[in-house]
């Protein structure tokens, strides 16, 4: 009584053979490149995952370069204009200036002409009255009375001028 059939043992263990014989042929070699090749691919994705990182930090860090430059310009720009706007405003203050002076240098010299002008007005008045008082003294003889009163309306005249 043989509990092991040494024929069944062999078949099955040629059998078993020829299975894992065939799973590595057709099954294993196949399904372990398409694993090589997922992970290679996977591998491939993460580098190049990696590489666009790198890529758009590199790409941010320029544009924040660009940036400041770009603020730097605008400052210098304001700062130009401002200094710019400040000139203007200082020739504008001096021409104003020189004009107001201009002004009253001209203001001045006419009211010295219109002084000059009613002094010999003036003038002529008081050489025209005393003219007139001289006449009428050498036209009549006046005793002491009627001179002082011709002498006051002299005064008189003279001071309404005035």
């Amino acid at each position: 009584m043989n509990l092991i059939d040494w024929r069944m043992v062999g078949t099955q263990i040629l059998g078993f053979l020829l299975l894992l014989w065939g799973l590595r042929k057709w099954a294993w070699g196949p399904l372990t490149a398409q694993l090589e090749a997922r992970r290679q691919r996977i591998a491939g994705e993460f580098a190049e995952a990696e590489r666009r990182q790198k890529d758009a930090d590199s790409l941010k860090a320029k544009l924040e370069q660009d940036l400041r430059g770009i603020e730097a310009q605008a400052r210098a720009r304001l700062l130009e204009s401002v200094a710019e706007g400040q000139k203007v405003a200082a020739e504008i203050r001096a021409q104003a200036q020189k004009e107001a002076q201009d002004r009253l240098e001209r203001a001045a010299d006419e009211m010295m002409r219109e002084r000059e002008k009613a002094k010999e007005i003036l003038k002529e008045q008081v050489i025209a009255l005393s003219l007139a008082t001289a006449e009428k003294i050498l036209k009549s003889k006046l005793d002491d009375a009627a001179q002082r009163k011709l002498a006051g309306q002299f005064i008189d005249e003279v001071g309404a001028l005035r």
